[in-house]
């Protein structure tokens, strides 16, 4: 049986695969999204700050978004768990779990990120509900609010200050984190409270929803929202399979060193969205994903260039 060879693959099926693979589509590229179903912000009931679809539903935009590729002939979306990558421009393989290899001139890797929460009993089930990680994401729906920010790291303190802007009731649970003085006299100026007990387990409702924080004494401090901020970790198996490049990210861990259009050191291989930058927002990701689209398409042409110059001469 012959084995379809497709332009490009794309391992991810977020909203920087999707949009890649609109941007391959319209031109006619045959395209193949893989997708897990596990997009980073899945716990989210609303995605914020997103031009036109403000406070709506991220899997629904994920699903809009994969309505609108069924226009485009070539482009083809569909589950899939990525084991393994092999080969170079132009011949990749992908081996999928259930042991299916797939064939392709170009790699698109938009896999995104998972967030390693600290280690506290009850943060994990308000993780998207009560408790969140990004300021300019959630932070207007706790204004004028009770906010606890839990201080995984001096980093925090960012976080708290940004959090002042929306609400004078802030605390910065420092859970044994020492906290630079300066840090700390700028917390104190601008009247936000600084914790020093650990904090036990964070505390919920009847209903599931947050209530507050107990700390390792037994004290119980009724909070609104909660801001942490997990460890980011690339879902990026594939590249390190690859070898592309790693570089140290501003906000921890490593992640694969990529150009303005999204292309790594592989020759052939992409990567966009959060698997090459924890701070991806829905917009960035979008925009990484397109740029990274258009960048494909251009070198798949740049390749049918060179051929077509070498068919001519023989």
């Amino acid at each position: 049986m012959q084995q379809t060879t497709w332009d490009v693959i794309i391992i991810g099926g977020g909203s920087a695969g999707l949009s890649a693979a609109l941007m391959l589509g319209r031109s006619r590229r045959r395209v193949l999204v893989l997708d897990e179903g596990r997009p980073r912000n899945r716990f989210a009931g609303h995605m914020h700050g997103v031009l036109g679809r403000d406070h709506s539903s991220p899997l629904a935009l994920l699903a809009d978004g994969r309505a609108e590729l069924e226009r485009y002939d070539g482009v083809a979306v569909r589950s899939g768990v990525v084991v393994a990558a092999h080969g170079s421009a132009p011949a990749f393989t992908i081996e999928l779990a259930d042991g299916e290899r797939l064939h392709a001139r170009r790699l698109l890797v938009a896999s995104g990120l998972r967030d390693a929460l600290p280690s506290i009993r009850g943060l994990a089930e308000q993780w998207g509900r009560g408790a969140f990680a990004c300021p300019y994401c959630d932070g207007w729906e706790a204004r004028d609010r009770r906010v606890a920010v839990l201080a995984a790291s001096a980093a925090q303190v960012h976080q708290a200050q940004l959090m002042r802007q929306l609400t004078a009731r802030v605390t910065v649970f420092a859970h044994g984190v020492e906290l630079p003085d300066e840090a700390r006299a700028g917390l104190l100026a601008r009247g936000i409270e600084i914790e020093e007990r650990a904090v036990a387990e964070i505390l919920a409702d009847e209903r599931g929803s947050l209530r507050g924080i107990r700390l390792d004494d037994g004290t119980e401090l009724a909070s609104d929202a909660i801001f942490a901020g997990p460890a980011p970790e690339p879902n990026d198996p594939v590249l390190r399979q690859l070898g592309a490049d790693r570089a140290a990210h501003p906000m921890g861990g490593e992640f694969a060193a990529v150009d303005a259009m999204g292309r790594t050191s592989v020759p052939g291989v992409w990567a966009a969205g959060n698997v090459t930058d924890p701070r991806s927002s829905v917009p960035y990701a979008m925009a990484a994903g397109s740029m990274a689209g258009a960048a494909i398409n251009a070198d798949l042409v740049e390749e049918e260039v060179r051929a077509a110059l070498a068919a001519s001469a023989a």
